[in-house]
């Protein structure tokens, strides 16, 4: 299989419809609270990926997967929300409540320590289902820590997720602190979130 890594940025189409695909396929099970119609939480979430962030994994020049890393620089994020476009396909009070959820969860959450400067922060791994367990995340996450210049990565990772842990293990990454859920599992779907690093 011809794997191909480069950052979305520098691809002549626009990705964010495929990755938004890739997204939704990946956090559908907690997405779902929101609104259950896949097709409706795609088209949602194309706004929110900031390309300069993101690299993507092309196997005969299709979007499989794709990962982000950045420094974390006051507290900067890789992905953005915009309440008209949220509002536009998921309806005014379901698109409010997500972007006032993820907003919560995702754009002012803080990490529960500090990120040192010189560390690249690894988030938003990714794959399409079909294309899952062929190594597409791995390749990406050595991809990453090759070209990049940071001197240690950190990521994190619900305590659920065995095959990601077991892969980030693989890589040479290991645990360093554990928070416990602010939500009960049943809603969250886990009870732990593992912080982990190179």
């Amino acid at each position: 299989m011809n794997i191909e890594i480069i950052k979305a940025d520098k691809l002549s189409t626009d990705p964010r419809p495929v990755m938004s695909k890739i997204f939704v396929g990946g956090w559908y099970d907690v997405l779902k609270i929101l609104c259950k119609d896949k097709g409706k939480l795609e088209r949602a979430f194309e706004h929110i990926f900031k390309l300069d962030d993101f690299y993507v994994a092309l196997v005969e020049q299709k979007i499989m997967a794709f990962i982000a890393v950045s420094e974390r620089k006051n507290e900067r994020r890789v992905i953005q929300l915009d309440r008209k476009e949220l509002r536009k396909h998921l309806g005014f009070i379901r698109g409010s409540l997500t972007n006032w959820a993820l907003t919560k969860e995702m754009i002012d959450k803080k990490y529960p320590f500090a990120i040192p400067v010189g560390t690249g922060v690894i988030e938003f791994v990714a794959t399409l289902p079909e294309a899952r367990g062929k190594g597409l995340a791995g390749k990406l996450i050595e991809y990453v820590m090759e070209t990049c210049e940071y001197q240690e990565y950190i990521l994190e990772v619900v305590d659920t997720n065995y095959g990601a842990i077991k892969l980030y293990e693989r890589l040479g990454f290991s645990e360093f602190q554990r928070e416990k859920s602010k939500h009960p599992k049943k809603y969250s779907g886990f009870e732990y979130m593992i912080y982990m690093k190179r």
